[in-house]
């Protein structure tokens, strides 16, 4: 039996693994080069939150006192110590994919990311020009000195860190900021070194703003000698706190947290290699800051850029193009169509938009009579939001739960909650204390003397633009037991009416630990009683020690136990005596795994539950969550018989979750690997899923 220390693996150890498995993708040539360039983009805008959320909240426990270890056996400053250890590893690997593979690769293809000395001398004459009308009149360098105390520097901006000599000889700080409203990636002509178009194609060349900005110092400083300049930049703690007795109106209290996100605490300095320890220390000084904090890059700073290269057209060096399809049944009357059969959706490669269609059916028909809908993450110039206020204009009854606390998605929330109640449509914000996580659509349709409820639940937002990106899965139902515990809850949510018990629905704080843990009891009795007992479970992450706990209770009962967890692992699967019969793996590819699918033998009558949770605390015990059964046969041989066994059966982007907390990929020919995704792209069936045959 495994001891303490090595019985649970530690939660932000494990995340950095997930990390590396997306720099895997940036550094493989499965993918094109911009998909390469998108994949590194990821892996550094991933470690900008982990400052922002889980690096901030070890450096508050640290300053605090907290010296306790956690079930992983990890104390706060033991993790600290081993997370510098590993992003500073990282940050060095992911340097190497970009300088040693990524930039010449694009460089063949015709795309140069160039300093400003490697541009030629047209090349430079254009950026100047850029420069004097566009930049120039956005910068503003600020002096430190006793009469200018040191800038606010903003969360995740760029700056130089300048040194000037005045005539008398006499050397001065000061800080210029790189304009997050510019491009950072500046277009620039085509240098002479590559040739001209090749192949009738265009060349695309850019240059960093900063090493623009750097190069033009003197317009900046003039009258001074501009001695050197060396780029930094800085993550901030990005997480907030609502005290109830802060919470008076909710919606103030998010953005008075937004302003107070800008200023928070430093909980990372990235800085050039070359930077003199001087400097370095003016910076840590001044930043309040410990010089562990500080990180030195050997390159450009903040690739989470590259994403921009995306907006290239190259689509050769992109993945093939996804068509989503959209089931037969659902392209005419979307409400006969449900009543005949619930309606099982597989997204991205079924379309998002008959969901969008339902609410603008919803909102056109004269026989609907109310909306209600929870929003968590919508996104921008969201068609859901447009669909809600034109059936609140229409004289719909239209309630939205907004869940203004949806990190880094706030602003968003609070611009949208704003358009509905413009609108006249109830707009709910949620409880203090829990998060509305939740993913629940229901319209109220009067059909002959009574009336007929329409639901929606999924396991992702409702979000046209993350459905293209994100796999998740919905279920559309007008099953009167399911629509019952919706009502329900959506009293709770937008009412005084206390929590109950559902008849078909698990529903978090509480019903989903005791529901999924039921079940798990469940399969140990089945083992037990000699009968075969088995379970499939797939998820985003996996943290929750008693959860785990009661998993390793049903390996060591001989239960079959395959995870498919895409992130955090705190479980340590294949240790004999412990957890011998349960599998890990991870799913890295061209979409992010996000829908969360729980599966049980049940002595051969099998269940299939969907939904929102996560096996995480703050899932399972601070928010408001919704696990939904799948109930038609059909859907349930399916989810079983095929989805699933697509996820276990793949090859080439799975990787195995070993006992020492490595990860190792599944599949080593790569004339036989198979990509579930891939898979599913090409096997989408005219019923909207998988075709069984």
């Amino acid at each position: 039996m495994a001891d303490t220390a090595t019985r649970f693996f530690n939660r932000e150890v494990s995340w950095l693994e997930f990390n590396l498995r997306v720099l895997e993708e940036a550094a493989s040539p499965d993918h094109p080069p911009l998909e390469r360039a998108k994949f590194l983009s990821i892996v550094h805008s991933n470690l900008d939150e982990f400052f922002m959320i889980r690096v901030s909240g070890l450096q508050e426990q640290v300053e605090a006192g907290f010296s306790e270890p956690s079930r992983d056996g990890m104390t706060p400053a033991e993790q600290l110590e081993e997370i510098r250890e590993r992003v500073v590893a990282m940050r060095h690997q992911a340097w190497q994919v970009y300088s040693g593979q990524l930039q010449p690769l694009l460089a063949e293809h015709d795309i140069h990311l160039l300093g400003y000395e490697q541009l030629d001398d047209r090349s430079r004459a254009r950026v100047q020009r850029y420069f004097d009308t566009v930049v120039y009149p956005v910068l503003t360098p600020l002096a430190v000195d006793p009469a200018h105390p040191f800038p606010h520097i903003s969360n995740l901006s760029i700056s130089l860190a300048v040194v000037v000599r005045t005539p008398k000889g006499e050397e001065r700080f000061a800080r210029v900021k790189i304009p997050q409203v510019l491009p950072r990636l500046v277009p620039a002509d085509q240098p002479s070194s590559s040739g001209g178009r090749r192949r009738n194609r265009p060349a695309y060349v850019f240059v960093w703003l900063e090493e623009l900005v750097a190069a033009n110092l003197t317009k900046l400083f003039c009258g001074l000698d501009v001695v050197a300049s060396y780029p930094f930049r800085i993550v901030r703690d990005a997480d907030f706190e609502i005290r109830e007795d802060e919470a008076g109106d909710l919606l103030q209290t998010i953005e008075r947290g937004l302003m107070r996100r800008r200023f928070g605490s430093v909980s990372q300095l990235e800085i050039c290699s070359t930077m003199p320890e001087e400097i370095e220390g003016i910076l840590v000084q001044n930043l309040e800051i410990d010089r562990r904090d500080v990180y030195r890059s050997e390159g450009v700073l903040g690739l989470s850029c590259l994403m921009d290269l995306m907006a290239i057209d190259r689509p050769d060096l992109k993945d093939r193009p996804l068509r989503p399809r959209t089931p037969r049944r659902l392209q005419g009357d979307l409400f006969a169509a449900i009543r005949e059969r619930d309606v099982l959706m597989h997204h991205p490669f079924d379309s998002f938009v008959p969901v969008v269609e339902f609410l603008q059916a919803a909102a056109n028909d004269p026989d609907v009579l109310a909306i209600k809908q929870t929003i968590y993450r919508v996104g921008s110039q969201s068609p859901v939001v447009a669909a809600l206020k034109d059936a609140s204009d229409k004289g719909k009854q239209v309630t939205v739960m907004v869940e203004l606390k949806a990190r880094f998605d706030e602003e968003n929330n609070i611009e949208w909650a704003r358009v509905l109640e413009a609108s006249g449509a109830h707009v709910v914000y949620g409880d203090v204390s829990l998060k509305v996580h939740c993913k629940l659509l229901m319209v109220v349709r009067k059909e002959g003397d009574g009336i007929r409820r329409y639901v929606h639940l999924g396991t992702g937002n409702y979000n046209a633009k993350t459905a293209l990106l994100y796999t998740d899965l919905g279920l559309f139902t007008c099953d009167p037991v399911i629509a019952d515990d919706v009502t329900a809850l959506f009293n709770v949510l937008t009412g005084y009416s206390a929590p109950r018990s559902y008849a078909k629905l698990m529903v978090s704080p509480k019903g989903i630990r005791a529901g999924l843990m039921e079940r798990v009891k469940r399969e140990i009795a089945h083992a037990h009683a000699g009968r075969r007992a088995r379970m499939v479970f797939k998820m985003n992450s996996l943290t929750d020690f008693q959860c785990a706990e009661q998993l390793y209770a049903a390996s060591q009962a001989g239960v079959d136990i395959d995870l498919i967890v895409r992130g955090s692992c705190c479980l340590v699967p294949g240790v004999p005596g412990l957890s011998e019969s349960i599998r890990v793996r991870s799913i890295v590819g061209r979409f992010l795994e996000h829908d969360r699918v729980y599966y049980f033998w049940n002595d051969g009558a099998e269940e299939v539950w969907l939904g929102s949770a996560d096996l995480m605390p703050r899932n399972l015990d601070r928010r408001v969550e919704t696990l939904f059964p799948v109930e038609d046969s059909g859907h349930l041989r399916w989810l079983a018989d095929v989805y699933l066994p697509a996820y276990l059966s793949d090859t080439a982007k799975a990787r195995v979750l070993r006992p020492d907390g490595t990860y190792e990929r599944c599949g080593t020919d790569v004339e036989k690997r198979i990509s579930a995704q891939e898979w599913f792209i090409d096997n989408a069936g005219d019923d909207g899923n998988v075709s069984l045959g």
